[in-house]
């Protein structure tokens, strides 16, 4: 009942929060619409969440995990596209499941824009992030086997963020959805997305392994 529940946040409302909100609030109430998302997507994580010591040891991980992905996008600001945090968003799913992951890509994409910049695009910056955390738990144990499966799903995760926000970017230029505006977009962000698909392939190669033992080593050792 729980997973379904999750999902249905995941696959339904948080979607239909962010298009619903930008076709009808335009571009104002980002604010209260990037706090929505920000809640529903703690929710799944939390409906999982049980009161003892290896569960609140696996929320301080993960807060771990949040901050290295914020700080990550802060230190690389200067080169634009090339960003550590799809990587800590999708190890994140690997070891802690979906729901943290989702959480966390949410997570870093409003604590992040703090110093780049709050907008109307933070909800849709955050779902996309978060799909790609949910989307990485699902495929946890391939992608931890296969460097293989790791680098395939890294290009995916920089076709899809670039896909997810350029339906921001055609209501934004819109403010309705316009299919030929949207492949327009697709076509124009292909040289961001491919630096970006690079990037992630980059910082999944370097960081899955290392951060993965680190993490095992930690959870083993506290029973986490």
């Amino acid at each position: 009942m729980k997973r379904w529940l999750s999902y249905l946040i995941f696959f339904l409302l948080i979607p239909v929060t962010v298009l619903g909100g930008a076709l009808i609030f335009k571009q104002k109430q980002y604010a209260f619409l990037s706090l929505c998302v920000t809640v529903f997507s703690c929710v799944p994580f939390f409906l999982h969440f049980e009161k003892k010591q290896s569960s609140a040891g696996q929320l301080i991980l993960i807060a771990v995990m949040v901050a290295l992905s914020v700080l990550g996008r802060f230190i690389f600001a200067p080169l634009p596209g090339f960003k550590p945090v799809t990587a800590m968003v999708v190890i994140t799913a690997m070891y802690f499941g979906s729901e943290a992951g989702f959480m966390t890509g949410s997570l870093s994409a409003v604590l992040s824009n703090f110093y780049f910049g709050q907008g109307p695009w933070t909800p849709f910056q955050m779902f996309s992030w978060g799909m790609i955390g949910l989307l990485a738990g699902l495929m946890a144990e391939p992608l931890k086997r296969s460097k293989i499966v790791l680098t395939v799903f890294a290009v995916f995760s920089g076709v899809l963020y670039s896909l997810l926000m350029d339906i921001w970017t055609v209501l934004w230029a819109d403010g309705y959805f316009n299919f030929s505006r949207y492949l327009a977009a697709i076509l124009s962000a292909a040289q961001f997305t491919a630096v970006y698909a690079v990037s992630n392939v980059i910082f999944l190669l370097l960081l899955a392994k290392p951060i993965g033992k680190i993490l095992n080593r930690v959870t083993v050792k506290y029973g986490l």
